[in-house]
């Protein structure tokens, strides 16, 4: 029997920058496929630092990291393309192009698997244009297939980025910060929709979050960071509100 989709293996990874700054130190991590993994923490902590590793958006100075058993670390050209097609990403700025349709934004999550020139010209098969319909309609924004990114709000901008980001069919869904701008309201409506691809399509979620609200309600388990430390790991059924202290805790004179 295969082993199911949407495994990360994080190993010994630290992430030190030029300036000497430590991002992250000596990380092992190992996320199974199907979870729903919220990482809380200080700002500074290493949360986004973690999720840009894991899709290397950063080169990390040690350590390795497995997606489905896939060495993204060392992955070059080709490999590379091949193993983050597997992963989505949605950050807290949206990214989409604000002068063109949700239909192109979405379409766009869909290049990696086009020439360049097919891209331009927006030759996108049947089978993709079903696909956009189909992830838009799970965002509850299929209504807005015309309508320009820039008319959107701040919540259904996030939403259509699901959209795009589901194009990938990826495997691995990382959102960083993704409810940051948005009210409350709309805050939920877009955690909804990440809980869905999590439970219907059993989609492996790692969301970086500063609400201890929001992360008790979503999370299946919690992942705390301080200092680019792995402080907290636990299954959500162990997770107690007071757990949160000791991850939020500001360290002092280099004593914890």
């Amino acid at each position: 029997m295969e082993n199911p989709k949407g495994t990360v293996k994080i190993s010994n990874v630290s992430k030190v920058y030029k300036n000497g700054t430590v991002g992250l130190d000596d990380i092992n991590l190992d996320i199974h496929a199907g979870e729903f993994v919220v990482v809380v923490g200080l700002s500074g902590a290493g949360k986004s630092t973690l999720l840009r590793a894991i899709n290397r958006l950063h080169d990390v100075t040690t350590g390795s990291i497995l997606i489905d058993g896939e060495n993204i670390t060392k992955a070059k050209g080709k490999a590379l393309r091949q193993i983050r097609r597997n992963i989505a990403m949605i950050f807290q700025n949206f990214n989409l192009v604000n002068r063109v349709s949700v239909a192109r934004n979405v379409f766009n999550g869909r290049v990696g698997y086009y020439s360049t020139l097919k891209s331009v010209m927006g030759l996108y098969s049947k089978t993709d244009k079903e696909r956009a319909e189909q992830n838009l309609e799970r965002v509850n924004m299929l209504d807005k297939y015309y309508t320009r990114a820039d008319e959107l709000s701040g919540g259904q901008q996030q939403r259509v980025a699901i959209a795009r980001a589901m194009m990938q069919s990826p495997t691995v869904f990382l959102a960083d910060e993704p409810i940051a701008s948005l009210d409350p309201k709309t805050t939920r409506l877009v955690m909804d929709d990440l809980k869905r691809l999590n439970e219907e399509l059993g989609m492996t979620v790692i969301v970086n979050l500063h609400s201890v609200p929001l992360a008790m309600a979503y999370a299946s388990r919690i992942v705390g960071l301080r200092a680019g430390k792995l402080v907290y790991d636990a299954p959500i059924e162990s997770v107690k509100e007071s757990d949160f202290a000791t991850i939020y805790a500001e360290e002092s004179d280099g004593k914890q």
